[in-house]
């Protein structure tokens, strides 16, 4: 048990075995990673566009209609701007968020890691605005309107950055994969 002063682990066989990861059974053998402080996604839409189906596509990537905030402003021309922010910081609820990008984006994230994670560990990803209003969620190339998404690993004192986002990473790619079952 945790917190027990009886001097085991925390992480007994039974939980090594089988964890519960946001209604998933995941077979493993050592516990999974939960180590996201957050994630949060940022679109912009123009005074034209119809900020609330930018709003509800973020609500469905983070899965919490409750977590969007919309900031209206106006640009440095006088033009209506609107900046949606989704934004989870429950680790659970971040995970399954992050596995909303689905397997291949997470795989090609994953094989990018070196660029796209800083130091203060934040992995820095793009989805195509468009895309993402239709529906899909794919990861943003070349130019054109954006989502920009991060999520700030949890790292502690002797822990590699790199190594707990990738770990971070396959997690959220076996929640993709049950979810797909």
């Amino acid at each position: 048990m945790i917190g027990s002063s009886s001097g085991t682990s925390p992480w007994s066989e039974d939980v090594m075995r089988q964890q519960t990861i946001i209604n998933h059974q995941i077979p493993c053998s050592r516990p999974l990673p939960m180590s996201l402080h957050h994630i949060t996604w940022r679109a912009t839409a123009s005074g034209l566009a119809d900020e609330n189906v930018v709003a509800d596509a973020l609500a469905w990537l983070i899965g919490d209609d409750e977590a969007i905030e919309i900031e209206r402003t106006t640009s440095y021309h006088g033009s209506e701007l609107h900046m949606i922010e989704a934004k989870i910081t429950r680790k659970g609820p971040a995970l399954k968020a992050l596995a909303m990008l689905g397997t291949a984006n997470l795989q090609t994230i994953l094989e990018e890691l070196e660029q796209r994670l800083d130091e203060s560990n934040t992995i820095h990803f793009r989805l195509d605005f468009n895309a993402l209003i239709d529906g899909v969620v794919q990861l943003a190339e070349g130019d054109g309107p954006t989502v920009k998404g991060q999520t700030k690993v949890q790292v502690f004192p002797g822990q590699e950055g790199a190594a707990e986002a990738a770990s971070t990473i396959e997690a959220a790619m076996k929640i993709a994969d049950a979810a797909q079952e």
